[in-house]
């Protein structure tokens, strides 16, 4: 029914809106008839069931009709057991099936706006305080198994469940409403997380229309593996589709706000690279973001002007954002800086507007922790670890385990960028597949290398070598690196290298360190990793080349080679690296090992947490 109605208002398609009044005169004759012949009660109770929307499109369409049938049947469709607990700010919702009745409470918002009843903008306000102070994860998702928890009981549900996608598109629209209404700071705040952390992880990377019905927020869960995990391009269409694929059409839905009047005024609340047309200002806005990366603490906007006014004044609102500080943040106006700014507020100039006008944005952007929503004590050691509004997940197949200091500086610290030129994949060919070192639960084996990017074996084949020479550092390493004696890293293991025991140390020793020489199958291009500790001795796989097989160390000296198994055995060619540092990228300090960070909105098949156990 949206859809027709939206041909209609969006496409001026006349047709659509004939028959989605007749839709609607038929469900008004068919609930006037189960009220008439059974009760109000009956009518009640079939909204226990996924009706969803109803109310919200029947404002609408009331809106063009003017028909009283469909204002009545929209009223009937507001369904009173849970938009009465909204309305005394009962935070009685636990059970209920939560995208059942987010879209209610956004009907609701619609009949605040069609009939002026300020009680249906209470109600709405008072949900979204509910959700985020209780009932919300910190990527801005709510719902564990598609339904409501206890309020501020969040830790028990922590599984590969959470997060329903649908729920967040909802959330987004009451989000944006009370924005709309209220100009607050935070509504906006709420709208940026649930779009980066909520919206942006539910698509596998760049792969369209492979789309996630759940968001795993245990430890050591991945996106690919829940009771849904990804869908196909072709073959799946859950709910989860029909609202992922429509967030994906409208990420340019909420960046500017427009008020009319005798001074115009544009609110810019997201900061997404953009142009809009100011039509009522006769200027065009472009919105640009410079590269944000883990080691530079800044988030920088540039906004620039093209056009005029022809003498009206108008007004630019932008906001600046709750998680920045008001030390360092700067809006400069061509060159003039505008002076303080203060975080959670919206930071407005009216002027004369001309081409060649430029506002530039600094917001400091720092790391910081946040608890999980459960006020039980036993929980309280339960954190998230956000970026600005990026939520970070650790790569862990469970572990969660941090070790903290007094300051978050003092565990968690940024990966220079210049890493990503120590990282490689060593690989072996055999019978026309290619194999990859890989390094899984403590042990190293050789992994059929993956057709596509993204995956958890992607994460365990690729390494950082570094050279004992520490001058080496600062260099580019080029194709192969050969008559090096260097330290291997796993990628999701910072600060655990592989020992000549093949055994993971933290302990940097005489131990830790292989010599990367020409290989032993004498191929241009090879290398062979031999024991720091043990010349002549090497890295070898197994003998089948099967996928899961065993890495062992041989020495030349004590075994005979027979046919060059041995020499081909100890070769591997240097490949570019499967993964890569992600430019927002942080170590944390672990009680048993240290943990990678990346975005969450990042990941697609790898093993992650959300949240870290601080206690420890």
């Amino acid at each position: 029914m949206q859809g027709l109605l939206d041909q209609y208002t969006v496409a001026g398609n006349s047709k659509a809106l004939e028959m989605v009044v007749g839709m609607a005169n038929y469900f008004s004759d068919r609930v006037k008839n189960v009220i008439q012949k059974y009760s109000i009660e009956r009518h009640w109770a079939s909204l226990n069931e996924e009706t969803g929307g109803m109310n919200d499109v029947l404002y609408q369409l009331y809106t063009i009709t003017d028909d009283l049938k469909h204002l009545t049947l929209a009223h009937l469709f507001d369904k009173p057991c849970f938009l009465g607990l909204l309305a005394v700010q009962a935070d009685s919702i636990s059970g209920f099936h939560s995208n059942t009745h987010i879209p209610v409470v956004v009907g609701a918002q619609m009949r605040y706006e069609v009939t002026g009843d300020a009680l249906y903008k209470q109600i709405a306000t008072s949900f979204m305080d509910m959700i985020n102070s209780s009932h919300s994860y910190a990527t801005g998702g709510t719902s564990a198994g598609e339904v409501w928890a206890d309020p501020k009981r969040l830790a028990a549900t922590l599984s590969t469940e959470n997060a329903e996608s649908c729920t967040t598109y909802n959330m987004l629209k009451v989000s944006r409403n009370l924005f709309r209404w209220t100009k607050e700071i935070a509504y906006a705040d709420y709208y940026e997380r649930a779009l980066i952390n909520g919206v942006l992880s539910i698509q596998r990377g760049t792969d369209p229309g492979v789309m996630i019905y759940m968001l795993p927020q245990a430890p050591g869960r991945s996106k690919a593996i829940s009771y849904h995990g990804w869908g196909t391009k072709y073959d799946s269409f859950w709910c989860c589709y029909g609202t992922g694929i429509e967030s994906f059409s409208k990420l340019g839905d909420s960046i500017y706000f427009e008020e009319k009047g005798d001074t115009p005024a544009l609110s810019i609340i997201q900061y997404i690279p953009s142009t809009f047309n100011w039509k009522t200002a006769g200027v065009t806005v472009t919105q640009q973001l410079e590269p944000l990366s883990s080691s530079d603490m800044n988030f920088r906007v540039s906004l620039s002007v093209s056009g005029k006014t022809n003498g009206q004044s108008a007004t630019l609102n932008v906001r600046i954002p709750t998680w920045t500080s008001a030390s360092g943040a700067k809006a400069i106006l061509n060159d003039k800086d505008l002076g303080s700014v203060t975080p959670g507020s919206l930071l407005s100039v009216t002027k004369q507007w001309n081409s060649n006008d430029h506002l530039s944005l600094q917001f400091p952007i720092a790391l910081r922790t946040e608890a999980i929503k459960d006020d039980q004590p036993e929980y309280a050691s339960l954190q998230a670890i956000l970026f600005g509004p990026f939520v970070l997940a650790g790569l862990s197949s469970g572990d969660w385990d941090a070790k903290t200091g007094s300051d978050v500086s003092d565990w968690i610290t940024a990966v220079p960028s210049s890493h990503n030129s120590q990282l490689m994949t060593f690989t072996q060919e055999s019978s026309g597949r290619t194999f990859v070192l890989s390094s899984s639960n403590g042990s190293l084996t050789m992994q059929e290398r993956p057709a596509v990017d993204g995956t958890d074996t992607a994460v365990h084949a690729t390494f950082r070598v570094h050279p004992q020479d520490a001058a080496m550092l600062h260099g580019t390493y080029g194709a192969t690196l050969k008559d090096t004696s260097v330290q291997i890293e796993p990628f999701d293991m910072p600060g655990t290298v592989i020992t000549n025991n093949l055994t993971l140390s933290a302990q940097k020793s005489a131990g830790s360190f292989f010599n990367i020489v020409p290989g032993l199958d004498g191929k241009p291009n090879s290398v062979s990793l031999e024991l720091g500790t043990k010349p002549g001795c090497f890295l070898v796989s197994g003998a089948d080349y099967s996928a899961g097989a065993k890495i062992q160390v041989s020495c030349k000296s004590s075994v005979q080679s027979i046919g060059g198994i041995l020499e081909q055995a100890a070769s591997f060619a240097q490949a570019a690296p499967l993964r890569q540092y992600h430019p927002v990228s942080f170590v944390a300090k672990g009680v048993k090992r240290n943990f990678l960070l990346e975005p969450f909105y990042s990941l697609r098949d790898e093993f992650y947490t959300v949240y870290f156990n601080l206690a420890a």
